[in-house]
């Protein structure tokens, strides 16, 4: 990536829905390079995807939940087993492979303690393979960045 990609990144990052000749302004292309290059950086994989960013409280899910767990055996197929299982609860928001006395993190969104009990008693508890669960609850969020730095490395 050079800095025309990264620009182009940057831009895209804080405006997902940005027209093409925009973006083109913005980074110093003609609209046809710049196309070239978004559908490169998607073919490449740098660009996953665009979306909406929604707030959670907006839809009835105000509370996040930290959850720590602890796996029986740490061998690839118990974290792909978790992994899949996880991967059906649309109430986790995001899985962590960690390092640590826990094996794995994720955040968890309900509406409210009640539909939390719920999901940990009916769904996540009943995936095979967990020594140990522990939450933590946020109570507010203090800072979330959608947009990642343009300058790897720290620099």
């Amino acid at each position: 990536m050079d800095a025309i990609d990264r620009r182009i990144v940057a831009a895209l990052q804080r405006d997902g829905r940005i027209a093409n000749t925009e973006l083109a302004e913005r980074v110093g292309l003609s609209p046809t390079p710049c196309a070239r290059r978004v559908a490169r950086l998607e073919a490449e994989g740098v660009i996953t995807g665009y979306g909406a960013r929604i707030d959670p409280v907006k839809l009835g899910l105000p509370v996040s939940i930290f959850v720590s767990v602890e796996l029986e055996r740490q061998d690839r197929s118990a974290i792909t087993a978790f992994e899949k299982a996880v991967s059906t609860f649309a109430e986790v928001m995001e899985c962590y492979l960690m390092t640590g006395s826990r094996d794995v993190l994720l955040r968890v969104v309900a509406a409210d303690l009640t539909a939390f009990d719920h999901f940990l008693e009916d769904r996540l508890m009943q995936v095979p393979g967990i020594r140990n669960i522990r939450s933590n609850f946020a109570l507010r969020t203090m800072l979330q960045r959608q947009v990642l730095p343009d300058h790897p490395g720290g620099t």
